[in-house]
């Protein structure tokens, strides 16, 4: 009889991570990552100057689960996707952004819990 396989663990970083400041922090880098990515860039772990504590695609799965628990809503991802993908947050001084600014502010606030939780966020 065939012995079960278990998955291979994953190899731990190499050197001491460091967690982001903010939720914000995070989720820039997390779209720096993405666009990277979309230009054809390949990731290898612990490659960056800074090692993290963990995978792009986790940033985007905290929202993602946030999402699916109603805490925040499809308007708070559009904005979380349309600033984070411009680096820059949306400026409330504006008034075309200041919707826009009260939404970022609320979804990072919201997504800084689990994240923190996770140990991503200090």
């Amino acid at each position: 009889m065939a012995q079960a396989r278990l998955p291979a663990p994953r190899p731990a970083a190499c050197r001491p991570t460091q967690p982001f400041d903010s939720a914000e922090q995070a989720w820039f880098w997390f779209w720096q990552c993405q666009i990277a990515r979309d230009d054809g860039a390949r990731f290898v772990a612990d490659a960056g100057l800074v090692a993290r504590p963990c995978d792009p695609d986790d940033l985007w799965r905290a929202a993602l689960a946030l999402l699916r628990r109603r805490i925040i809503d499809r308007r708070h991802l559009r904005v979380l996707s349309l600033f984070g993908r411009r680096l820059a947050p949306p400026d409330p001084r504006l008034a075309e952004e200041a919707v826009a600014a009260r939404l970022w502010d609320d979804a990072l606030d919201r997504l800084t819990s689990p994240l923190r939780a996770k140990g991503i966020v200090a």
